[in-house]
This record gives C-alpha cells, structure tokens and sequence, in this order.
C-alpha cells in the first residue's frame, strides 16, 4: 500500500489530502507521460457535503492500468508515495497521478 497525498479538494472522497475511500483506480493504459493518467474513483463533490469523506487513510490499495509506469505490477502500484493532482478537477480527466514515471 502506497502513502497517498490527493489534492483534488473537490472530490468527495477527499478529507485534509487523504483518500476516504479505502482503495483508487489509476487508468491510463497508453500512458507515457503523467497526464495520460487520471484517478478514476474521482468524484465531484459539487452538492454534497463533506461530511460523506471520514475515515482518512494516509496509505491506500492503488489498483493501476498504466502498465509503463516503472511502479506497476500486475496492474497494482509499488511505489511508496503516491500524489494525484488535479486541483479544480470537475471529472477524473482532470485530474492525474503525478508519481507516473515512464519505463
């Protein structure tokens, strides 16, 4: 399990950086470079109430699709620390795991 900092403040998983929801998708199978990936458990907060993000977890289960990413094995992330970007993000295309290192 990696240590996961989210900065995509909007999502309504996010509580103070970390991830409430126990586990993410990366996708990006032809990713070469970090923003040819995004977290697809992304979800819009607009209309909800931040009280839907308890439990922050500071380490987290990644499931990953980007398969060149020197992190990947078996479509699960290895890498220590990992950061989603995507501040403002209104879907998950916006938003993008910043610890993507090509092959």
């Amino acid at each position: 399990m990696a240590e996961l900092k989210c900065v995509v403040e909007n999502c309504t998983y996010n509580n103070d950086k970390c991830c409430c929801k126990g586990d993410i998708m990366v996708g990006g199978k032809e990713a070469q470079k970090e923003n040819d990936t995004c977290c697809e458990s992304f979800k819009d907060r607009t209309g909800e109430s931040a009280s839907n993000a308890t439990n922050p977890c500071r380490t987290i289960s990644i499931d990953c699709e980007a398969v060149k990413c020197v992190y990947n094995t078996n479509y699960k992330c290895y890498a220590e620390h990992v950061d989603i970007k995507g501040c403002g993000a209104c879907d998950c295309g916006e938003t993008a795991c910043a610890t993507f290192k090509e092959r």
